[in-house]
């Protein structure tokens, strides 16, 4: 069995493996405060509601893009499992060609959610992840990385707007009834789920043009189920998707 994690900006998401199946997978708030022992502690009490001895694991895996919690985590699930703990970066085995201006800048979630989707899903491939910020990664038909788009988050286009404009509040993410709305909240709930998922649907067609042809679209992230029922192009939500990656990255590394 593998513990496996990715912490990003907002959520660190936890499971584990054992062969090819994913036991289970939970989200925490990141909190760069948190020390070792406090993360150890979180994980501890996830993995005893879930029934899962610490004794069993093998090893685990770390993605991150948030640098000043990875050392914390890799020492947290050291003490907790005892075992080593790998992190995606450079000196890891990817089997992933990232065709970039400069390939060390793409982020290690980015990563595995490519090696995931290059082992599961037809190429050509749109990857398209929503957290903090919605990230659009695309894989052509030989199964190469060749870019994307950084595009800002739901939530933190919705929290931007709700602080910066006095008489707008900070709202539910529950979709209204009607894509017009009739009174403040719906208008808002109306207009950043509507136009997330228009912006996903143009965003989808404008990357088929300049490849030329149709492509697999994946979709993953903590937001994916809200927005991709309001698209108009048929996606894919895949919630494991990342941790999928890091199963399939740590199998190629293990000693």
């Amino acid at each position: 069995m593998v513990l496996a994690v990715d912490i990003g900006n907002t959520n660190i998401v936890m499971g584990c493996f054992e062969s090819d199946k994913i036991l289970f997978v939970e989200r925490l708030s990141t909190n760069q405060q948190s020390t070792a022992l406090e993360y150890a502690i979180m994980l501890k009490n996830i993995l005893e509601i879930h029934s899962i001895d610490i004794n069993d694991f093998k090893g685990g895996i770390i993605s991150s893009v948030v640098p000043s919690v990875t050392l914390t985590m890799k020492e947290a699930m050291e003490r907790l499992i005892k075992k080593r703990i790998m992190v995606v970066g450079p000196g890891i085995k990817t089997g992933l060609k990232i065709n970039l201006d400069n390939p060390a800048q793409l982020g290690s979630d980015r990563v595995a959610d490519a090696v995931a989707a290059i082992n599961l899903y037809p190429v050509p491939i749109i990857m398209i992840d929503m957290g903090t910020a919605t990230t659009v990664s695309v894989i052509d038909k030989e199964k190469n990385f060749i870019g994307g788009m950084i595009i800002p988050g739901l939530r933190t286009s919705l929290d931007s707007l709700s602080g910066k404009a006095s008489q707008l509040p900070f709202i539910s993410l529950v979709p209204p009834k009607k894509v017009i709305g009739t009174n403040t909240i719906d208008c808002m709930k109306s207009g950043i789920i509507h136009s997330n998922a228009a912006s996903i649907d143009g965003v989808i067609e404008r990357i088929e043009n300049e490849l030329g042809e149709k492509c697999t679209v994946v979709s993953t992230g903590g937001v994916a189920k809200i927005i991709v029922p309001y698209c108009k192009r048929d996606i894919v939500i895949d919630d494991e998707l990342l941790l999928k990656g890091l199963m399939i990255i740590y199998n190629k590394n293990k000693q």
